[in-house]
């Protein structure tokens, strides 16, 4: 992992770029038909978009282990959140036309996109292929075997962008879970990503030897990057809350205004 970008590389952040294009445009189209879409959504894509394209293409600062970190915090935690708070998939069925709109419906409605995208599952898959990555031979063999390399990078990409939009709840989802369940889940994950963080500080992962240095460095890179972006992840959790709540205590005025005054009760004194 890490070394001079490669083809993988390159399809990466070409993927990467695409992507952020894309967003652009069909955002863009939503404007000129009169819808609204905040800029500040397309600024957070692009920045995702950007942050993948760093991971693959630059040469990160620090000893191997160092940069390796850095490349996972940028893969699997600050690029699926800044994506996730764009709200792709919204903007997906808003811009596509009918068929494509409805096939994509379906997939959301599929009964296995609904279990990945429960709140146990996302937070599962996701600390759980890191402590199989760091606490097995896999990342000694990732080192090796460049197809298990970029199967390693999807992997941590993939569940760390499943486990942003299953808490922050933006995007249309199977189901709706409550504030609780998400913040078990968050809490959960962040505490099992801390504690790793902390065991690499002690040791290396399998079969890898790193100098001790170089090794704290990660680790420090793991744990206190980490707490950043799970801060960020459960203020967007906290946000999404508070905007839920607002909207419901607002429809319940609205259903109160709407229903028909009781007489007052001086009309009833004379039947």
């Amino acid at each position: 992992m890490g070394g001079q970008p490669g083809a993988p590389a390159l399809l990466a952040a070409g993927l990467a770029l695409g992507g952020a294009a894309a967003y652009v445009l069909a955002a863009a189209r939503l404007r000129r038909r009169g819808d609204r879409w905040p800029p500040v959504r397309d600024a957070g894509f692009v920045a995702g978009a950007t942050a993948l394209m760093a991971a693959a293409l630059a040469p990160p600062p620090g000893g191997p282990f160092a940069a390796h970190m850095t490349q996972h915090l940028l893969t699997a935690m600050t690029a699926p959140l800044l994506l996730a708070l764009a709200r792709p998939v919204t903007l997906a069925l808003r811009s596509l036309p009918p068929a494509p709109h409805r096939r994509l419906l379906g997939v959301l409605h599929a009964r296995p996109v609904a279990l990945l995208a429960h709140p146990a599952t996302a937070a599962l898959l996701d600390v759980g292929g890191l402590w199989l990555l760091y606490r097995s031979p896999l990342f000694a063999a990732a080192h090796t075997r460049s197809w298990l390399s970029v199967l390693v990078h999807v992997h941590v990409f993939a569940a760390g962008l499943l486990l942003s939009v299953t808490l922050c709840g933006l995007d249309p989802l199977p189901r709706r879970h409550g504030t609780p369940l998400k913040a078990a889940a968050l809490v959960g994950a962040g505490g099992a990503h801390s504690v790793l963080a902390k065991s690499l500080y002690a040791a290396p992962p399998p079969g890898t030897r790193f100098a001790p240095g170089d090794l704290a460095a990660g680790s420090e890179i793991m744990y206190y990057g980490g707490d950043l972006i799970e801060i960020a992840l459960a203020v967007a959790v906290a946000l999404h809350w508070y905007a839920a709540g607002s909207r419901r205590l607002a429809r319940e005025r609205r259903r109160a205004a709407a229903r028909p005054a009781p007489p007052p009760a001086s009309a009833s004194y004379g039947q």
